[in-house]
């Protein structure tokens, strides 16, 4: 049982007596790969691995739902490139993604920092690619009001580059909502805005 924040707070005594189960996990971990978890250069790996986890697993994405009035209803919006770290929930290794969202707008547009901030979100967890993707582009559809979105992800995946086959690849993943599922045009003018 992991102590929380609120417990410290309210417990100052708790941080002193209480240990993350995670520090044991990686002492015991760094023992059965023969190492030794108290010499000079691991003596403080096992705290700062049980940080990172808690840290990634316990991301807060922040303010999410900032609407602004749209202009119009025909537009096409697209934020490109967001970078995006995820962890393999098959091997427990990293991947990377570049991620894109596209949509149309019904009478509101999305705060520009949302986009990244709900991929994000989907990415701090234990992850496949082509699950990531369809998360996104639901909790967009949800946020924005609109059914027309599209999001597109490239990623490289160290259980692929570090183990097994060992070779670097890109794993290109889309999910479609809306149009973009059935306008064969509307994902030409989307490829074609990521083309220029």
């Amino acid at each position: 049982m992991s102590v929380t924040k609120l417990e410290l707070d309210s417990d100052p005594s708790a941080a002193r007596t209480t240990e993350d189960p995670l520090v044991g996990l990686a002492r015991q971990l760094l023992e059965e790969i023969g190492e030794d978890p108290n010499r000079e250069g691991l003596r403080d790996t096992p705290a700062r691995f049980a940080r990172w986890w808690r840290e990634f697993i316990n991301y807060d994405p922040g303010s999410l739902g900032t609407l602004f009035e749209s202009i119009g209803t025909s537009q096409l919006v697209v934020v490109s490139d967001i970078q995006v770290w995820s962890l393999c929930e098959h091997h427990l290794l990293p991947f990377n993604c570049s991620v894109t969202i596209a949509y149309r707008p019904t009478g509101q547009l999305l705060g520009l920092s949302k986009f990244a901030r709900v991929a994000h979100q989907y990415a701090h967890r234990l992850q496949v690619q082509e699950r990531l993707v369809d998360q996104i582009a639901l909790e967009i559809s949800t946020l924005s009001g609109t059914p027309d979105v599209a999001v597109i992800a490239k990623g490289e995946h160290l259980c692929m580059s570090m183990r097994g086959i060992k070779a670097a690849a890109q794993m290109t993943s889309t999910a479609y909502r809306g149009e973009f599922s059935t306008d064969a045009g509307l994902r030409g003018e989307l490829f074609d805005l990521l083309r220029a």
